[in-house]
């Protein structure tokens, strides 16, 4: 009987640690899952901001809405990023996009490849 109960004991045991596995593995997924679909919803917004910045389609307002957005999508997604590249990513378009609503608040023009190479780098870094 004594080695029975020890045999379920160490089922138990590597079914737990089964779990714990598993556990960190999907939640590895999950947080590479939200890492991409942040990248799309910033390729998206950046691509709205190209078109709000370009030719015919030129309008400030539209462009602070666009960086507005890449804002509001940064900070959904907030400190997930326990990844040290995907932070970084987030960090240098966050930066990118705060100069640009700066220069935007003081009337200048501001400078949206910054923005358009930091969201490409999160996207890369994302996928990768």
């Amino acid at each position: 009987m004594g080695k029975r109960l020890w045999t379920r004991a160490g089922v138990a045991l590597a079914a737990g640690a089964a779990a714990v596995t598993l556990t960190g593995a999907c939640d590895a997924v999950s947080k590479a899952i939200d890492c991409g679909q942040l990248a799309t919803r910033i390729a998206a917004d950046v691509d709205q901001l190209q078109e709000a910045v370009s030719g015919a389609g030129e309008s400030p307002q539209a462009a602070a809405d666009a960086l507005n957005e890449i804002d509001k999508n940064l900070d959904d997604f907030g400190d997930q990023a326990d990844n040290a590249d995907v932070g970084k990513a987030v960090d240098d378009l966050q930066r990118a996009v705060d100069n640009a609503q700066q220069a935007t608040d003081r009337g200048d023009v501001p400078d949206f490849q910054p923005v358009g190479d930091a969201a490409g780098e999160l996207t890369n870094v994302c996928t990768s």
